[in-house]
């Protein structure tokens, strides 16, 4: 199988490998070091729960450092091109819902640093899909559970 590129901002890519940086030479040897006091406890391992938490832990974190060296090794930076015609990947989108005057803003990014908390949509997402493409002014039509949201474009860059 061949891995989809990740497309990721140049602060997406920076954070992510801080934190694989982190669970490599951090948090795998705090884990390492807590399994080896566990097992110096001695007794029936089946019974300790601080060895069976640690290799909990380990598994969680191993598992994180594969699915981190994933993304970055599949990653293709992008950074938004400086015109601000069009909506593409990286570009920061000001909208308006249909009907209200609040605005918002988007930054579309890759769905590996997507955190719709803090206005980074995944361009995959609905919303994202809608915006890509689209212009100052242009309505974009959103399939949401409660019905369709119809946002227009103040601004883009």
């Amino acid at each position: 199988m061949v891995d989809q590129p990740q497309y990721l901002t140049p602060e997406g890519y920076q954070t992510l490998e801080k934190r694989l940086r982190h669970l490599v030479e951090v948090r795998r040897a705090e884990v390492a070091e807590r399994l080896r006091l566990a097992l110096e406890e001695g007794g029936d391992l089946t019974e300790n729960a601080e060895y069976e938490d640690a290799k909990n832990e380990q598994a969680f974190i191993e598992g994180e450092i594969q699915r981190l060296e994933m993304i970055l090794n599949t990653a293709e930076v992008i950074e938004a091109s400086g015109s601000s015609d069009e909506v593409t990947l990286g570009s920061r989108v000001t909208v308006v819902e249909q009907g209200t005057q609040d605005k918002e803003v988007y930054h579309l990014v890759g769905s590996a640093e997507a955190r719709p908390s803090e206005g980074k949509i995944s361009i995959e997402s609905p919303l994202g899909k809608a915006l890509i493409g689209a212009k100052v002014r242009d309505k974009v039509t959103v399939k949401a559970p409660d019905g369709e949201i119809v946002f227009v474009i103040k601004a883009i860059e």
